[in-house]
């Protein structure tokens, strides 16, 4: 029976104590209040690193005989090094896994310890969750990036949020300075740039009241992900897609699938699936320690 900690990254740090595949004592969150909500970027590495430490600690509750220990962060993970993190900056080239390793090695933990991308971390956990763990699984996680996640995990970059989608030369919102990104349309910073005088849920009441400028947007937001995700099928075959994040309720599911009926014509590539999942932290926490625990073989 596998005993192991999954941590995840975003907001907040969310930290579980995970007993074969479970769950136990609950969530830690720091920080807890909202309004504290951009303490993590203002944390500088050492600092971050300490508070993750401690937030496995608490988890675990003195259980020091863990088998695994798993951390999902936003941004680009490889080797245990953060390679790009636009949300956490400070983390960029951190070699993360060692240093939590030899911060946890000094409290008498001596797990091995896994990085991996947060949205892989949430395409584990639903795969726990839905029992489809001897299957392949992707997940679009929609928050205030776009992530896209796939179980089981392999080598690759895996920026599916940055995904080409169109060859507008407008399309210039994306963080990252790209131009015609999935995430230059649906993320949160390219839908407030690009509606000046609307927060992003707005833009989406006024289209369901019938506003045309926010009903086009509507329209494109779709699009967009309809293409990304024809393009994953396209490439790695038919299969289960989950949605979630923050901002699921956004999509508009049967919009979504005409979208994608347009755009996968090959007969043996229509055997996709698309369901909608609602946010869950549980989830997240559960995906970093299953993932942890496939990495150490067991």
């Amino acid at each position: 029976m596998a005993k192991s900690v999954g941590v995840t990254l975003s907001e907040q740090i969310h930290t579980g104590f995970v007993v074969d595949h479970k769950l136990v004592g609950g969530i830690k969150r720091f920080p807890k209040d909202e309004e504290d909500y951009s303490a993590l970027v203002e944390l500088h590495t050492d600092a971050l690193v300490e508070t993750i430490c401690d937030q496995i600690l608490a988890a675990a509750n003195g259980e020091k005989n863990l088998d695994a220990v798993g951390i999902a962060v936003p941004g680009l993970v490889k080797s245990g090094v953060v390679e790009e993190a636009p949300n956490l900056p400070q983390l960029k080239g951190a070699r993360l896994r060692d240093l939590i390793s030899m911060k946890l090695h000094d409290h008498g933990i001596a797990a091995p310890v896994t990085l991996l991308n947060d949205a892989d971390g949430v395409a584990a956990g639903l795969a726990a969750r839905f029992g489809k763990l001897d299957s392949m699984i992707r997940v679009w996680t929609i928050g205030l990036g776009i992530g896209h996640g796939r179980y089981p995990h392999m080598a690759g970059v895996w920026e599916g949020g940055h995904s080409v989608v169109t060859l507008d030369d407008k399309e210039t919102f994306c963080g990252c300075g790209g131009r015609g990104h999935l995430e230059g349309i649906m993320g949160h910073r390219a839908m407030r740039l690009r509606f000046l005088d609307m927060e992003p849920e707005e833009v989406f009441e006024e289209a369901r009241k019938g506003d045309i400028r926010c009903l086009e947007f509507k329209r494109l937001y779709h699009k967009a992900l309809a293409a990304a995700t024809a393009t994953s099928i396209h490439m790695a075959g038919p299969g289960k897609f989950f949605l979630t994040g923050t901002y699921v309720d956004n999509i508009d599911l049967p919009m979504l699938k005409d979208y994608m009926q347009q755009m996968v014509k090959m007969s043996p590539l229509q055997g996709y699936s698309i369901e909608v999942v609602e946010e869950n932290a549980e989830t997240r926490v559960i995906g970093s320690a299953v993932s942890a625990e496939q990495a150490a073989g067991l």
